[in-house]
């Protein structure tokens, strides 16, 4: 057996994937450089700590269950009559994550605001953090499911334990008590632990009817979501209605 075979067998052996594919490329250019074997090694090394940082990566944002990707560069800025541009590029810096901030992005349909809170979900799960995205209904739906099975605890966790939970679409549809219910506790288990970006078209003083005209509750959620949180306004009218405005 050559050398260059037992090497490559040992690579494998090691999982030091980037290395097998690399190592002969790498030599060449050593021997033309000249690199030093010290620098030689170390650039080897490097390409495999990049290969399992993308890696990572990679898992995190599947592991997110982002329904597309979507990024800040991709954002059309022009669209809502008013943003604040500024705001929202200092939240992507991801400071509040640091801090159990939440963000609230709430303006009318069709603004953006589930494209800026994929957004600031793909830039936690780069920055090495938990993300789990989920709309209200998915998530309530999901949690009634557990509770008729006896799950409940288990699949409160799920939603409790990630550094960042993006919460779409809360608002959207009215919840009956026990959907209520279920939401408050998510943001109740989630205040100061974690982050929670979501995106709601309901101003706040009509959020009484998203929780079943229980002011109570509505108070303690609201209580818990605004403490530590960041509002972003969004106003204009629905992106997905531009053509036929057009027209």
């Amino acid at each position: 057996m050559n050398q260059d075979t037992i090497l490559a067998a040992a690579l494998t052996e090691l999982q030091l994937l980037w290395p097998r594919q690399h190592y002969q490329a790498l030599a060449d250019q050593a021997a033309q450089a000249p690199w030093s074997h010290t620098e030689y090694l170390q650039r080897l090394l490097e390409g495999e700590c990049q290969r399992r940082r993308q890696n990572r990566i990679e898992r995190r944002i599947a592991a997110a269950r982002f329904p597309v990707l979507k990024t800040l560069e991709t954002f059309n800025w022009s669209w809502p009559k008013k943003i604040n541009r500024p705001q929202v590029q200092h939240l992507a810096r991801l400071a509040f994550l640091a801090d159990h901030t939440n963000v609230i992005l709430l303006g009318g349909v069709g603004l953006g605001k589930t494209h800026l809170a994929i957004a600031l979900g793909y830039l936690a799960c780069q920055a090495g953090h938990h993300v789990l995205f989920t709309t209200a209904v998915g998530m309530i739906n999901n949690l009634l499911a557990a509770q008729a099975t006896h799950r409940l605890k288990t699949e409160l966790a799920r939603y409790v334990r990630p550094r960042l939970l993006v919460l779409d679409e809360v608002g959207y549809l009215p919840l009956d008590q026990q959907g209520a219910e279920l939401l408050f506790q998510v943001i109740s288990e989630r205040y100061e632990r974690g982050s929670t970006v979501l995106t709601t078209n309901k101003p706040f003083k009509q959020w009484a009817a998203i929780f079943h005209n229980d002011s109570g509750m509505t108070s303690a959620v609201l209580d818990r979501l605004v403490h530590h949180a960041e509002m972003v306004l969004l106003e204009g009218t629905s992106y997905r209605l531009k053509d036929r405005l057009e027209t």
